[in-house]
């Protein structure tokens, strides 16, 4: 879902960089208050960032100036939910754009404003709806990954659509055929993301059980003492 540098016009670019900003700005404020408040939670964080930063660089050309891939941010929203993962999220995209030219830093807030702000929330809201119905916790998490890479697509295509609406069928036929191409390779890889954040919170659950209690990602066992107020809200 990278736009590659240069492919949206300046006053889209603008525009969407300045729709993800107060993400993001918000987003720091919650990463730094989790960090203080929990030093132990830097080995988790560098840990989602680096899911995000591997998976969302497996990239598969896809329409012309964008290309399909996982994007990883599913792991790391549940973890520490969306605000934080807007910074982690973005921080991949930016050292991607520098480092491996994946994307780019005049599209950066066109690709922030998809994977790492709206596909976070969308897949953590689909999160918390099945666990609030009692569903398994490791469907609610194949739920979360799934829904956030798809709707990092579907708010990519969307933006392509904006910015080179059809010549005939304007911006409607232009997001059929962007959506259109992009389902090829990105439902598979939806599939895929989510088998996988699975099986590492399964490993997660059985190595980082404390962490997970604390983040609210698991619910503490009776009688253990004491209640964390992140595990309160999460119920």
């Amino acid at each position: 879902m990278h736009i590659a540098e240069g492919y949206l016009p300046p006053l889209h670019a603008a525009a969407w960089s300045a729709a993800a900003a107060p993400f993001v700005l918000h987003g720091v404020r919650a990463l730094t208050r989790e960090v203080r408040a929990h030093p132990e939670s830097t080995l988790l964080l560098g840990a989602s960032g680096a899911f995000t930063f591997v998976l969302s660089a497996l990239k598969i050309p896809s329409v012309t100036g964008s290309c399909s891939h996982p994007t990883g941010t599913g792991l790391g929203t549940i973890l520490f939910r969306p605000p934080v993962m807007a910074v982690l999220g973005t921080l991949t995209l930016l050292f991607q754009a520098l480092l491996l030219a994946h994307g780019g830093l005049t599209t950066l807030g066109a690709n922030a404003f998809s994977l790492a702000v709206v596909g976070p929330w969308a897949g953590y809201g689909a999160y918390r709806l099945l666990r609030r119905t009692g569903a398994p916790l490791m469907a609610a998490v194949f739920a979360g990954a799934f829904v956030a890479d798809l709707s990092t697509y579907c708010v990519t295509s969307v933006q392509l659509a904006l910015a080179f609406p059809d010549p005939a069928s304007g911006f409607a036929g232009a997001l059929a055929k962007f959506g259109g191409i992009f389902a090829v390779t990105q439902l598979p890889l939806a599939v895929s993301e989510g088998l996988l954040t699975v099986l590492v919170m399964r490993l997660l659950t059985r190595s980082s059980r404390s962490d997970l209690v604390r983040l609210g990602v698991l619910r503490r066992s009776a009688g253990t003492p004491g209640t964390d107020e992140r595990e309160a809200m999460a119920r």
